[in-house]
């Protein structure tokens, strides 16, 4: 029989033990919240322009401390850009103001990027982010004869040979589409020293971050809604489903030109388009890897697709065997071909009531201009940018379902107008 006092020193031993143990598990949860915020919050950025005495950086912790803190932590900062290789130009440069007596570009233009980043402007300039994307939302009037040049030289250019002109945007008038149509399609506006485009739509401007510009919310800004939802497609791809679970554990700020599958083991919109992967360097054509127009109203291949599904199938690679991407393409051409048919069908019914003289010649007065315009624009292109993005909701519900809608639409009320007469 043990004695009361063995009784007492166990008891007092499991206590001092019990003690102890929740002592050692409270410092090890306290140092696994502390290095889960650490790496959360990622490296502590460091703020270069402190103590600087750059007469804009002192001017501008006044007027404007946000900037100076944005690209004090910048790369280019840390690379001694100043504000003046930015802004400063001559007096007489195209669109600069007199400023603190000197003379600067309030935003700097792709020829003042241009003198560090020769390429990724070259590649900007041919592509459907440059000055296409303009034209088709403002037209080429307004165009220089160089500009018009560099428009059709692009591979889109060639494709519109109508110069697009938004009629939309025309009937909206500019009171809207300043915060609408604009907002988006500036991303390719001529500048008035000549340059085209604004690369602070894309790079936050003033920080020019690696991991900013490599997310897919980046597109967010204009990649979304009826006529060109890539993100949410994107979204309810399995590429986006491993971005959204596990995007938070990726290496975002990786060199450029060695992206591999262990620092993105799933794409992102910049990987697949633009980003230097597999056996494709870093590009700033978006078009670059795309073997059709899916933009279009009837899809035509464009004219180095089989150069460009190279490019593109070398990013699939990486993950995917060939068999695979082989099989994906096929079906995916198929599609494309298809909604191109439903298209085409929707165009023979407008043209039989041209013909009869049943449609009137303004844009967008009737229904029938509506019906037809949403046909390809929204729910055509959404049922090709679905089945290429692997977002099946889209590619039916949001895509080919509303295109036969749509069609029974246009089927009755032209039996209507050709019973009618007018």
């Amino acid at each position: 029989m043990q004695s009361p006092n063995f009784k007492n020193i166990f008891g007092r031993t499991v206590v001092i033990t019990l003690i102890t143990l929740v002592f050692v598990l409270s410092i090890v949860i306290a140092f696994l919240s502390v290095n889960r915020a650490m790496t959360e919050a990622g490296p502590e950025k460091i703020n270069v322009l402190t103590g600087s005495n750059n007469d804009c950086v002192q001017c501008h912790r006044n007027a404007s401390p946000g900037i100076v803190e944005q690209y004090g932590i910048s790369s280019m900062a840390a690379a001694n850009v100043t504000c003046q290789n930015c802004h400063e130009v001559e007096e007489n440069y195209p669109g600069s103001v007199k400023h603190e007596g000197t003379f600067v570009l309030k935003s700097p233009t792709p020829a003042m990027c241009s003198k560090c980043h020769t390429a990724e402007v070259m590649q900007f300039n041919q592509s459907r982010h440059g000055i296409p994307a303009w034209v088709a939302y403002s037209g080429v009037d307004e165009l220089t004869e160089s500009q018009i040049k560099l428009y059709q030289s692009i591979p889109e250019g060639q494709f519109a040979p109508d110069k697009s002109r938004n009629e939309i945007a025309a009937l909206e008038g500019p009171e809207i589409t300043e915060f609408a149509c604009k907002t988006c399609h500036e991303v390719g506006q001529p500048n008035p020293d000549g340059s085209v485009g604004k690369c602070q739509k894309c790079h936050l401007r003033h920080e020019y971050n690696r991991e900013q510009v490599r997310k897919p919310e980046t597109c967010n800004a204009c990649h979304i809604g009826p006529d060109h939802p890539q993100w949410e497609i994107y979204h309810e791809s399995p590429h986006g489903i491993a971005y959204s679970t596990l995007g938070h554990t990726w290496n975002w700020t990786a060199e450029s030109g060695t992206l591999g599958v262990i620092d993105f083991p799933a794409p992102t919109c910049q990987v697949c388009h633009m980003s230097g992967f597999g056996g494709s360097t870093t590009t700033h054509d978006v078009g670059d890897r795309l073997t059709w127009y899916l933009f279009a109203p009837i899809s035509e291949r464009r004219p180095a697709w089989e150069d460009n599904k190279i490019r593109m199938q070398s990013v699939c690679s990486e993950c995917h065997n060939s068999t695979f991407i082989n099989d994906f393409y096929e079906k995916a051409d198929a599609a494309t071909l298809a909604v191109n048919d439903f298209v085409m069908e929707s165009d023979q019914i407008k043209s039989n009531l041209k013909k009869a003289d049943l449609l009137t010649a303004a844009p967008f007065d009737e229904s029938f201009d509506f019906e037809h315009f949403e046909l390809w624009h929204h729910w055509g292109r959404t049922a090709k940018f679905g089945a290429w993005m692997q977002g099946p909701d889209y590619t039916q519900w949001h895509g080919a379902y509303e295109i036969l809608n749509a069609l029974t639409k246009l089927k009755e009320i032209a039996a209507e107008k050709m019973e009618s007469g007018k």
